[in-house]
């Protein structure tokens, strides 16, 4: 191994450490309460080359959010992979929430976390947030719409999805998780219920309608009928 070889493997040992450190550090007590010294001490990496590999601590909190998306996004998808039909696909992915909500050392969302924290200050910081939510966005339409439903449930799922994440990140709670899955099961199952021909003659729930029409009451998303309330 020639020296420049062994100065590029150094150099990459220690971005690794650095970034398990930072990973570590930033997760479980929030950014703005770590310093480039504690990261030092945590990775034995010298300040020196800390702020030659980061010269401004942005940029290391910025690698952090980029490497910490590509694991998360990986261990969902792998997850969601052991289900072979469309629709349980779907439900799959607030299966695996419930698991990561229930590790011990779950802080809620990473992305979450750091956007309240520098996201009115920091542009690298807001970037890698949308992007990561994005990315988890079009990830879920994928799963829609290979179960054949429609695009705009996938908003839906996505809005339950995120809300346990802040549910469960302040209960310390897994249980948010089910609540979002039983919440999306029911759209589904909504949705599926209005595709179906006979769906004009029947309530969401394939309740006779007595024979009103939507005029008697509000189309709901789905296309049910939502009645008002009877006086």
């Amino acid at each position: 191994m020639d020296i420049t070889s062994a100065r590029e493997q150094a150099l990459a040992q220690a971005r690794e450490q650095a970034l398990d450190a930072a990973e570590e550090l930033f997760y479980a007590r929030g950014i703005q309460t770590v310093g480039m010294d504690d990261i030092r001490g945590a990775s034995g990496v010298s300040l020196k080359r800390l702020y030659q590999l980061f010269p401004a601590k942005e940029l290391l909190v910025e690698a952090y959010l980029e490497r910490r998306d590509i694991r998360w996004r990986r261990r969902l998808a792998e997850h969601v992979d052991r289900c072979t039909e469309p629709e349980p696909r779907i439900l799959a992915v607030f299966d695996w929430l419930r698991l990561w909500f229930g590790e011990p050392d779950f802080r809620g969302c990473a992305w979450i976390n750091s956007y309240g924290e520098l996201g009115a200050t920091s542009p690298r910081v807001t970037v890698q947030v949308r992007a990561h939510k994005k990315a988890f966005r079009d990830y879920l339409g994928g799963l829609v719409t290979d179960a054949g439903l429609p695009d705009s449930l996938a908003d839906q799922v996505y809005l339950l999805a995120e809300g346990a994440m802040v549910t469960a990140g302040i209960t310390r709670e897994a249980a948010a998780a089910g609540h979002a899955a039983t919440a999306a099961a029911a759209l589904i199952s909504s949705v599926r219920h209005a595709d179906r021909p006979d769906a004009t003659a029947t309530g969401p729930a394939g309740a006779a309608t007595d024979g009103d029409g939507p005029e008697d009451g509000v189309l709901g998303s789905a296309g049910g009928v939502l009645r008002p309330p009877r006086r």
